[in-house]
C-alpha cells in the first residue's frame, strides 16, 4: 500500500484583512510567501491559524465583509488517525482530502466545518496536534504546552527510553487497578457490611421454611380440594347415584346404567336382521362398560374424599410461609430458590472481602515500589536526552544569529505518578549570558521565539513527526549569513515534512522549492489574481526586489541568481 504523505494542498481565503479572495496553491517540501509590507502575506498565517482551531478575532474580518471565511484542502493517510476521527465526527473525505472550513463573523461568532459536518472549534484543536504546528508571532505555539514537550522528548529519547516507558505503564495501570478495588472495598465496608447482613437474614427466613420446588402449586391444589370436601363428596355421590341408582332405596328410580340396559336388549333382539344396527349396539356395550368404569372410580373418589380440618389448616399455614417469602424474595417460589442461589454466592464474596483486603494491600504495596522504581529509571533516561537536546538545539541557535543563548531542558519529577511517569518536563530559554532559564514564551522575544522554535523543530525533526510547520517572521531581526543559516535549516526542515514559511529575507526564500508572491490591486486589496506562484525568471525579479527594492536592478537580479544556484546546491 502506498504510503500517503498528508500535507496542506490548497487554501482559500475570504474577506480575511486585506484578503478579498484567494487561492493559495501549496506543494509538499518548502513553500515561500513574500510580499510588500502591508500585501497581506502574514494573513496567510492568520488563516492556516484559524484553520486549526485559533482564536477567532472578528478585528480580521476585513471591512465591508459580513465574514472572514477560510477552506482547507488537506490530503490525508487514508488509514490514519485523522480520518479516523473525522468519521467518528460524521464527516466524510473528498479522495483521500479532507477538507476543513472555519468562518468569523464580523460580530465574532464562529464555526467549523470537518469533511462537510458542523462539528466543535474544539475538534479542529484536536486534528491540529496530528496535523500542524503553527508558529506565528500571535498563535499559542505548539510545543509551549507542556504535555506536548514531554511527549517530544520521549520521542527524542527513542528506544532508550521505549522499554522503561512501556513496564512502566503496565505497572501503573495494574496499580490503578488495585488502587480503586481498594478504595471501593474499604470506603464501601459498611454498605457491604448491611448486604452482607441482609443477605444472610434472607438466607435465614429461606432456609427456616425449606421451600421445595413445586410446592406451592401441589398446597394450592390440595387447599381447594380440602376447602370444598363436602361438595365434592356430594357430587361424586349424586353422580354415582345417577349412573348406578340408590340399591337403599324403597322404589328403584330410574338410572343410566339400567336405561343403558334396556336399549341395548331392545338392539340385541333385532342385530342379526341389520349389521348397521349391529354396530350401534356393539357401541351401547361399550358405553355401558365405560359408565361401569366411571361409576367405580366415582366411588372410589367419594370414599377417598375426608373433610380435615387439621390438614386444611397445616396447609394454608404452609401456603402462608410460602407467600411471605414470595413477598420478599420473587414472585414465584421458583424466584425465591433462584434468589437464595445466587444470594449464597454473593454472601461468600462479602464475608471473603477482608482476605481480599489484605491481599490488595500487600500487592499494592509492592506495586508502589516498583512504581517509584520505574518513574526514576524514566526520570533518569529523560535526563540524559535532555542534556543531549539542550546542546543540539543551543548549537543551532549559534547559527541562527543567537550565539549567545542557551537552551535548557529541565525535568523534574513531581513525585505524583500519571500515565507517563512522575516527570514534568520544560524547555527553558537564557537569551544571553548570565540570564535566568524562563520559560520559552517568558524568556524570548515573537522573532525570537520562531528561531528558537526553529532550532527545536529541526532537532526534533523525526521524533516529533508533524506534516505540515508553518513559521511566520521566523527570520525577524536577523540578515546576512545568519537568513542563509535559517533558510538553510528551514529546507532541511521540509526534507521530512512541508514547510510554509512567511518571510521578508531574500536568503531564505531562495531555498524554497515554491515560491508565493502576495499583491495587492489598485483597490489595496488581495483578490485571486494576486497570489501567483513564480517561475524562474518570476523568483529572480522578486528577489532582487527584496534584495534592492527594485525589480530590475543589475545587481539586485545578479545577486538573486547567485542565491537561488547557492539553495540549489545547498538542496542537491
Amino acid at each position: 500500500m502506498t504510503l500517503v504523505r498528508p500535507m496542506v494542498d490548497e487554501v482559500r481565503i475570504q474577506g480575511l484583512g486585506v484578503i478579498d479572495e484567494a487561492v493559495l496553491d501549496l506543494s509538499p517540501g518548502f513553500n515561500v510567501v513574500t510580499g510588500e509590507t502591508g500585501a497581506g502575506k502574514t494573513m496567510v498565517v492568520t488563516s492556516l491559524g484559524l484553520l486549526f482551531g485559533g482564536r477567532a478575532d472578528p478585528q480580521r474580518v476585513r471591512p465591508g465583509a459580513d465574514r472572514a471565511t477560510v477552506e482547507g484542502r488537506i490530503v490525508v493517510d487514508p488509514g490514519g488517525r485523522v480520518v479516523e476521527r473525522v468519521e467518528e465526527a460524521g464527516g466524510e473525505l473528498d479522495d483521500d482530502t479532507l477538507i476543513v472550513m472555519r468562518s468569523v463573523s464580523a460580530e465574532g461568532r464562529s464555526r467549523a466545518f470537518l469533511g462537510g459536518r458542523s462539528v466543535p472549534v474544539s475538534m479542529l484543536i484536536n486534528l491540529a496536534d496530528e496535523l500542524v504546528a503553527v508558529h506565528g508571532q500571535s498563535d499559542q505555539q505548539r510545543l509551549l504546552q507542556a504535555g506536548r514537550q514531554r511527549a517530544a522528548l520521549d520521542r527524542y529519547a527513542g528506544s532508550a527510553l521505549t522499554k522503561p516507558l512501556r513496564a512502566y505503564t503496565r505497572t501503573y495501570q495494574r496499580h490503578r487497578e488495585v488502587s480503586a478495588l481498594l478504595e471501593e472495598l474499604t470506603t464501601r465496608a459498611r454498605e457491604r457490611q448491611q448486604e452482607a447482613d441482609m443477605l444472610r437474614f434472607g438466607l435465614e427466613e429461606i432456609e427456616k421454611v425449606d421451600p421445595k420446588p413445586g410446592e406451592d402449586a401441589e398446597l394450592a391444589a390440595e387447599e381447594e380440594r380440602l376447602g370444598h370436601a363436602d361438595a365434592l363428596r356430594g357430587a361424586a355421590d349424586l353422580a354415582h347415584e345417577a349412573l348406578l341408582g340408590d340399591p337403599a332405596a324403597a322404589i328403584e328410580a330410574p338410572n343410566v346404567t339400567g336405561l343403558l340396559g334396556q336399549a341395548r336388549h331392545a338392539l340385541d333382539a333385532v342385530r342379526d336382521h341389520d349389521p348397521e344396527l349391529a354396530a350401534l349396539a356393539d357401541r351401547l356395550a361399550e358405553a355401558g362398560y365405560l359408565i361401569a368404569d366411571v361409576s367405580t372410580d366415582l366411588a372410589a373418589y367419594a370414599e377417598s374424599i375426608d373433610a380435615d380440618p387439621v390438614r386444611l389448616a397445616a396447609v394454608q399455614e404452609r401456603r402462608a410461609e410460602l407467600t411471605a417469602l414470595t413477598r420478599k424474595y420473587g414472585q414465584t417460589l421458583d424466584e425465591v430458590l433462584a434468589w437464595s442461589r445466587n444470594s449464597a454466592v454473593r454472601l461468600t464474596e462479602l464475608e471473603g472481602d477482608d482476605d481480599r483486603i489484605e491481599e490488595l494491600r500487600a500487592e499494592h504495596g509492592e506495586l508502589s515500589e516498583r512504581l517509584a522504581a520505574e518513574a526514576a529509571e524514566l526520570t533518569t533516561v529523560r535526563t540524559r536526552a535532555a542534556e543531549r537536546f539542550s546542546k543540539a538545539v543551543t548549537e543551532e541557535l549559534k547559527a541562527l544569529a543567537m550565539p549567545h543563548a542557551r537552551v535548557h531542558v529541565t525535568v523534574t519529577p513531581t513525585g505524583d505518578h500519571g500515565p507517563h511517569g512522575a516527570d514534568e518536563v520544560e524547555v527553558r530559554l537564557a537569551p544571553h549570558p548570565g540570564a535566568q532559564p524562563l520559560p520559552l514564551h517568558k524568556g524570548a522575544s515573537g522573532g525570537e521565539l520562531s528561531r528558537v522554535m526553529l532550532a527545536i523543530e529541526v532537532v526534533f525533526a523525526g521524533a516529533d513527526p508533524v506534516p505540515t510547520f508553518v513559521f511566520d517572521e521566523v527570520d525577524a531581526g536577523v540578515g546576512g549569513k545568519a537568513a542563509v543559516e535559517i533558510g538553510r535549516r528551514l529546507s532541511r526542515l521540509a526534507r521530512n515534512a512541508q514547510v510554509i514559511v512567511v518571510t521578508h529575507l531574500p536568503q531564505v526564500a531562495a531555498f524554497a522549492d515554491q515560491h508565493l508572491l502576495v499583491e495587492k490591486s489598485n483597490d489595496g486589496t488581495v483578490t485571486r489574481s494576486g497570489v501567483t506562484a513564480l517561475d524562474r525568471e518570476g523568483r529572480v525579479r522578486e528577489l532582487s526586489r527584496m534584495l534592492a527594492g527594485l525589480e530590475d536592478s543589475e545587481l539586485g537580479r545578479a545577486h538573486a541568481e547567485e542565491l537561488l544556484e547557492m539553495a540549489a546546491q545547498e538542496r542537491g
